[in-house]
């Protein structure tokens, strides 16, 4: 049975509520949040979860983050509107999707060759025409298009990868989990500066461990 004008409306303001009280506060980032329905993004037995603040199981071993951490790791970019933004871990596309209203350049790369296909299918059928997802090893990053003016990785990496750091522009912020993938993680925010980087511990979290290679669909 499909939902209701009502149904949907008190869904999206449940889901708002929950963002906001774990941090989300940023209007252009709720708004994004809004605009683009997770729903989209889970498919089987799981769809029927997909506006619960939770983490939940996609195609390859992966996950889809939790909403709310989604949007503190955007909200941590500091998002200007201008950037070109590289996205490490397509995963479902979500994250991708609601940079892609924020950013002016989205790409995001992901070792899973079927994971990609399915999110750039649900980008086309999104209309999102500023994303480019390509299947390549994310711990190197993507030489060919840096510097990137903002870079979000959604796996966690013992430490800042030397690769991507390299591949920030002067006064570009990357987002990324870093701690061993069985013990708690911390998300950091990495300044690049003249002299060198600045690094801002934001808060606990636990993600699919950062792993170099391609995955074996491909």
């Amino acid at each position: 049975m499909s939902e209701s004008p009502e149904d949907i409306a008190q869904r999206k303001m449940q889901f708002l509520f929950a963002l906001r009280s774990r941090g989300v506060t940023d209007s252009n980032v709720l708004n994004a949040m809004e605009r683009v329905d997770r729903g989209h993004f889970i498919r089987g037995t799981f769809a029927e979860r997909a506006y619960d603040d939770m983490p939940l199981p996609i195609a390859c071993g992966q996950t889809i983050s939790q909403p709310s951490v989604v949007g503190l790791m955007t909200q941590a970019l500091r998002l200007t509107g201008r950037d070109k933004v590289l996205e490490v871990g397509t995963g479902s596309g979500y994250q991708a999707a609601i940079l892609s209203l924020l950013a002016r350049r989205v790409y995001t790369v992901d070792r899973h060759r079927r994971l990609v296909a399915d999110a750039n299918a649900t980008f086309r059928q999104l209309d999102l025409t500023n994303i480019t997802a390509l299947t390549v090893d994310g711990s190197f990053g993507l030489p060919d298009q840096a510097p990137f003016d903002r870079i979000l990785v959604t796996a966690a990496a013992e430490d800042p990868p030397g690769p991507l750091l390299a591949q920030l522009k002067p006064g570009g912020i990357m987002v990324v989990p870093v701690g061993q993938s069985d013990a708690v993680q911390h998300l950091i925010r990495v300044t690049r500066t003249e002299t060198g980087f600045d690094y801002d511990e934001l808060l606990p979290v636990r993600f699919v461990p950062l792993v170099e290679g391609l995955g074996r669909d491909t």
